[in-house]
């Protein structure tokens, strides 16, 4: 037996020691290529004109973003010519200066050259947890232990920034100067793997955190959350002062123009994946290969790196906006007065009225304010779910539906499940995380009537002590088919449930009394 034990830790040791040797010779053909694409690029921006070999090695298939199939290969119909490498390179040449030779399509586990940094989700403190590594630089690509990109949906802007040129490829961000502009945390929730799964509690710190280990290593790690400070001017906020709704006091109301002081916290998706399986009640294999095939197989480590537990998803993040001290969110003797609220870009920002959004968002900020300023926090988290997150194009085939029919609202949810096949996917289940974050841990006025919502928060082990419904003067006419019909279906209300009768009767404006 002994001697069975010492023959597998030789056996151990040679293998440590060939893939200690195998790293080392991956990182120095790594670097004599990255030795010739400086030496090609000083080749390619000479005054003089290419050579017919330069060009030839400029146009490397691989170098131009895909994997070419040889020439002697490529099935060519009759009376056609086979394109030469350099016709189909041409068009992306340029762009290709950017890149190395290789294109990584995906990793797998215990590769050569793969090490990444320790990831221990729900660790008490930032550094036992390790740092979300993402990016795949050459620094960093070996070291990665999440899936996805930084900045949401934003991340394809980043990748047209490096395509066209206009981001350098090596570029790291400066962090002088950055920091959180107010202290948070840290907080009991942010250990706990099953409270945020849907955010990294350690986001806003990182440049700090692990800045010994980013400078020793060359890694490339980014923040996740900032926080600043900010005013906000609304219109209808000096309406608010001048009816007597809202009073400047200086502190959080600023002055007659109802300018609010805010503090302002920015949030991107990081989703931990068998956490994210477990709140929906699903296998997390399962969700894994939905992720991947829905996205058009963007992120194949999503089947490949079964090791890899954390993902960057590319939607869209939150918003939170703090009136009155953000200490007195976590203070369970202060009151607390919360609108979640989320995106509705025609009602937002164009003030469509449709729908109930930017009434809603309006009085949320108003009542949020009041209880700043009695002593309490205000708080208001907008979410990017455009569309019940069916997405703007949907949003708006809907309505086409509604307005060439009778847009009742008997018929509010179906026209919507005829199009989408379901009512709604916000899945507020993951909503919650950003109070667990925030040391929220009871709701006194939650100024919302979505069901969803409550159930969500409530579920999380969040008391709700007070729901606020919107006033009806502040129900914009069109709008009745939405919210008689959420009412209906079980959004809360003081007042009165329709009946299916009554709902039929209930009726929007149609084009032909829009067109006059």
């Amino acid at each position: 037996m002994g001697s069975t034990s010492t023959n597998m830790d030789d056996v151990k040791e040679a293998l440590q020691s060939i893939s200690q040797t195998q790293t080392a010779l991956l990182t120095a053909v790594q670097s004599i290529a990255d030795r010739v694409n400086t030496l090609e690029k000083k080749d390619t921006s000479s005054s003089s004109p290419p050579s017919a070999q330069a060009l030839d090695r400029s146009a490397t298939p691989l170098k131009t973003g895909f994997t070419k199939t040889p020439t002697s290969e490529l099935p060519a119909e009759a009376g056609t010519q086979t394109p030469t490498a350099t016709a189909l390179a041409s068009p992306v040449a340029t762009a290709s200066k950017q890149f190395t030779s290789r294109v990584i399509l995906t990793t797998y586990p215990h590769q050569i050259g793969i090490s990444p940094l320790p990831l221990n989700w729900g660790a008490p403190d930032p550094l036992s947890r390790g740092p979300v590594t993402v990016s795949r630089s050459p620094s960093t690509i070996g070291r990665r232990n999440a899936i996805g990109a930084h900045g949401g949906s934003y991340s394809i802007y980043y990748a047209l920034a490096l395509a066209s040129g206009e981001l350098p490829h090596n570029h790291k961000p400066d962090y002088t100067n950055t920091e959180p502009a107010v202290s948070i945390g840290p907080f009991p929730q942010w250990g706990d793997k099953k409270k945020i799964v849907a955010m990294d509690p350690w986001g806003h710190l990182v440049p700090w955190t692990h800045k010994e280990l980013m400078e020793r290593e060359g890694v490339d790690l980014r923040p996740t959350i900032a926080v600043t400070k900010a005013h906000m001017t609304l219109p209808e906020l000096e309406e608010s002062v001048r009816s007597g709704r809202l009073r400047p006091d200086g502190k959080v109301c600023l002055n007659g123009r109802g300018e609010l002081a805010v503090t302002k916290f920015a949030v991107e998706p990081v989703w931990y994946l068998p956490g994210v399986a477990e709140r929906f009640g699903i296998e997390e294999g399962v969700l894994r290969r939905s992720l991947f095939e829905e996205t058009g197989g963007m992120y194949p480590e999503l089947i490949t790196r079964s090791d890899i537990k954390v993902f960057l998803p590319p939607i869209g993040g939150l918003t939170v906006y703090v009136f009155g001290d953000p200490a007195n969110m976590s203070d369970p003797s202060k009151r607390l007065a919360l609108r979640i609220h989320d995106e509705c870009n025609g009602s937002d920002v164009f003030g469509s009225d449709i729908c109930t959004c930017r009434p809603y968002l309006i009085f949320g900020i108003e009542e949020a304010v009041k209880e700043a300023q009695n002593g309490g926090s205000g708080v208001v988290i907008y979410f990017r779910k455009e569309g019940r997150a069916l997405g703007e194009v949907t949003k708006v085939v809907v309505y086409n539906a509604r307005k060439r029919g009778e847009d009742r609202a008997s018929d509010y949810f179906k026209r919507t499940e005829n199009i989408a096949g379901v009512k709604d996917m916000r899945f507020q289940a993951l909503m919650p995380d950003i109070l667990h974050w925030l040391g929220i841990t009871k709701i006194d006025r939650m100024l919302s009537m979505s069901n969803m919502k409550h159930d969500a928060i409530v579920g999380q082990g969040i008391p709700i002590h007070e729901r606020v419904e919107l006033p009806e003067e502040l129900i914009p006419a069109d709008s009745r088919v939405e919210i008689d019909a959420k009412i209906t279906a079980g959004y809360f209300t003081t007042g009165h449930r329709m009946t299916d009768d009554e709902l039929k009767a209930v009726q929007g404006r149609i084009w032909e009394d829009i067109d006059h």
